[in-house]
């Protein structure tokens, strides 16, 4: 099998924050970034359901340098049309004191519709998450990646986690959007399919019984696209930083190429049940790096950070054929930095002050680009 690692392409999507200048707090923006944004960068910026949020999304990427360079745009893009407009941006998983209750909803019929449906749950999620896709080669080969990809999930997420505050409160967790998250249906890290007409089938009869419109109202941690050929992985809080952004895109790529490998010499990573995983899950939102994940293997708890660097092993084979071993090797330095919610944590002790924790974040929205 001579193997293709071009189809392994990369879309990225992040979903950024709208900050006052003076007080750090979240700010309706009433879509004068978006509609600024759209001149310039055409559908690469869009509307989401809160008006403090900015959504951007990349072209879609050869390689992960070429992400590097487009997610580098976009933040300075949009970086510099909230200045014009009296605005500035900041990236993280949850505002550290804004209310929710004080944001204004977009006006547009489709989060109408999902508000009118969850209510409340679809009020108070106001989070900021990082969508990465994986490019397939067919449908067949994107299903079986997410089925074998979801063990490394916790993992990822882990080193991503950037969300410890909610509405004025530290909250113990290292990420607690997911726990924002958790209250809509159909999230969480999903089960095993055993084939992709198994999974379009679930999707049919979601429709048919009237669950969902379409299939982008299944909000897993990671999901087969309904209308790409791509994996897309969404349970990583939008980290501070592009160089994390990209790192993370850059493990889960090499993840979905090891895969492939191991596909091409009939081997395959052990599948585990879903309840099993989303122990790792609620572990890694928890305590992110500084705890301990089960290795269902060895049937044991193990260091996080000591699977992560068991997790760069792994994908060793892949890294030179992806072009991506110097964005994967920047993981060694967020393990050291710590991830953001342990410098947004950081920042806290040493001020006591939740409002330079939002300037905080907000001064390291371009840093590095």
């Amino acid at each position: 099998m001579n193997l293709n690692y071009k189809s392994f392409t990369i879309g990225v999507e992040e979903e950024y924050m709208v900050l006052d200048k003076e007080t750090f707090e979240l700010k309706s923006h009433e879509q004068k970034i978006v509609q600024e944004g759209q001149k310039v960068i055409k559908d690469k910026v869009k509307a989401e359901m809160h008006q403090a949020v900015v959504e951007v999304g990349t072209d879609i990427c050869a390689d992960i340098d070429e992400a590097f360079v487009d997610v580098s745009t976009l933040r300075k893009t949009i970086g510099g049309i909230a200045q014009d407009l009296g605005f500035t941006m900041g990236a993280s998983g949850t505002h550290p004191f804004s209310h929710w209750e004080s944001q204004l909803i977009t006006d547009h019929a489709r989060y109408s519709e999902i508000v009118n449906e969850l209510q409340e749950a679809a009020r108070s999620n106001l989070i900021f998450g990082l969508h990465v896709h994986v490019g397939m080669e067919n449908r067949e080969m994107a299903n079986h990646i997410a089925n074998s990809t979801r063990y490394f999930l916790p993992h990822v997420f882990a080193l991503s986690t950037n969300s410890p505050f909610w509405e004025g409160r530290k909250t113990g967790y290292k990420s607690y959007r997911t726990k924002v998250f958790d209250k809509f249906p159909r999230t969480g890290i999903p089960g095993t399919f055993e084939s992709i007409e198994a999974y379009d089938n679930y999707v049919k009869l979601l429709i048919k019984t009237n669950c969902i419109d379409n299939a982008k109202k299944i909000w897993w941690d990671l999901r087969v696209h309904p209308f790409f050929n791509t994996v897309e992985f969404r349970i990583c809080d939008i980290p501070m930083t592009v160089d994390e952004t990209i790192t993370i895109a850059a493990l889960f790529q090499a993840i979905c190429a090891r895969i492939y490998m191991l596909r091409s010499k009939n081997l395959n990573f052990i599948q585990y049940h879903r309840a099993l995983l989303n122990e790792n899950k609620w572990r890694a939102s928890r305590y992110g790096v500084d705890g301990y994940l089960i290795d269902f293997g060895k049937e044991e708890e193990v260091n996080t950070r000591a699977l992560i660097y068991e997790l760069l092993d792994f994908l060793d084979p892949v890294l030179d054929h992806l072009g991506s071993r110097h964005r994967v090797m920047n993981v060694v330095k967020m393990l050291e930095n710590g991830t953001g919610a342990d410098r947004q944590l950081k920042v806290y002790e040493d001020t006591k002050s939740l409002k330079s924790v939002a300037e905080f974040i907000q001064s390291q929205f371009l840093l590095g680009v």
